[in-house]
């Protein structure tokens, strides 16, 4: 089980979809490749791992690192609305499909959604590219990029 990690009055909370191998071996979110990618994304615009809240759509591994099931997602969910409410970030940063699937409702494609802000209760939500998908896609990461400077202007704001 991996739960989340983080500040408990984060401005940002990041939502990912699932832990992955590492991150199931030392019970912690976004510690293997991907979360390295997230640190450096982090790094860049100012924010250390520490100020953030990080979790994940659900809190166990899905069998042979698939995408989460829609009866994975719906038992794990009311978890994850428990963590953000009571954080009360300003900001939810939705890391791929899944987690704007569950937080925002949204089905379009995450190319098309991408880099916007979205209303959730009283904070804003963006959606963003999961890092490993910039992992297998390297010439996106311009895009990941481009979206957390989005995060450090809303902080700024």
């Amino acid at each position: 089980m991996v739960f989340g990690q983080g500040n408990a009055r984060a401005q940002v909370v990041f939502v990912g979809e699932g832990p992955g191998a590492d991150e199931d071996e030392q019970g912690l979110p976004f510690v293997g490749r991907a979360g390295q990618l997230l640190n450096r994304m982090l790094q860049s615009i100012g924010i250390k791992r520490e100020e953030v809240y990080i979790c994940n759509v659900v809190k166990c591994r899905p069998p042979g690192n698939r995408s989460p099931e829609r009866d994975e997602i719906e038992t794990c969910s009311p978890f994850l609305f428990r963590q953000i409410e009571a954080i009360r970030p300003r900001l939810v940063c939705c890391l791929g499909a899944p987690a704007v699937k569950t937080l925002l409702g949204l089905k379009e494609g995450m190319l098309k959604i991408r880099g916007r802000f979205y209303d959730y209760g009283a904070a804003k939500a963006l959606a963003t590219v999961h890092p490993a998908y910039v992992l297998r896609n390297p010439r996106e990461e311009k895009i990941l990029r481009e979206d957390f400077e989005k995060i450090r202007d809303f902080l700024r704001a």
